[in-house]
């Protein structure tokens, strides 16, 4: 860190490091529904992610993260409908610490039920939006473009 600037690992030649997402949705009258949650650290609105979990594959990863931070059961898809990278800072949102480059894989996960009671219950809030207004709520341009293309549609699968 430099004069309390936050400064990202890939400027010293680190790779990013894998992280897997879970696109949530649902069909609603209008289309595409998708599930955002709130980071813990800062508050912004996001997709439930996390690192690799042993023993699990990353689309079970995924779906294991959309259940602890989002209490959500469902059936991810095996397929990826894209990624998007961001700089994780590793402080707390009043202290702010190094960051490190992450590529984030995402995987559609078909919301089947939410849970009342998950392990992040107290730590995030969650909320369904249109594609066009989850897109403009998430910060990651890369993420944006993931759920702009998903405006109109009425199914995932249909996605290319």
């Amino acid at each position: 860190m430099v004069d309390g600037t936050p400064r990202p690992l890939e400027n010293r030649g680190e790779a990013p490091r894998q992280q897997y997402g879970a696109l949530c949705w649902r069909r609603g009258d209008a289309g595409i529904e998708v599930l955002l949650v709130t980071s813990r650290d800062t508050g912004r609105w996001v997709i439930p992610k996390g690192w690799p979990m042993k023993d699990l594959d990353p689309a079970h990863s995924a779906a294991r993260e959309a259940w602890e931070e989002a209490g959500v059961e469902g059936k991810p898809t095996d397929r990826p409908i894209g990624d998007y990278s961001y700089d994780k800072n590793l402080g707390k949102s009043d202290a702010p610490g190094e960051t490190v480059p992450c590529q984030v894989e995402v995987f559609p996960l078909w919301v089947e039920k939410l849970a009342n009671r998950f392990p992040e219950m107290r730590q995030r809030r969650r909320k369904w939006f249109s594609p066009a207004k989850a897109a403009r709520k998430v910060a990651e341009p890369g993420l944006k473009r993931i759920l702009a293309r998903l405006e109109g549609l009425a199914d995932l699968p249909a996605l290319p």
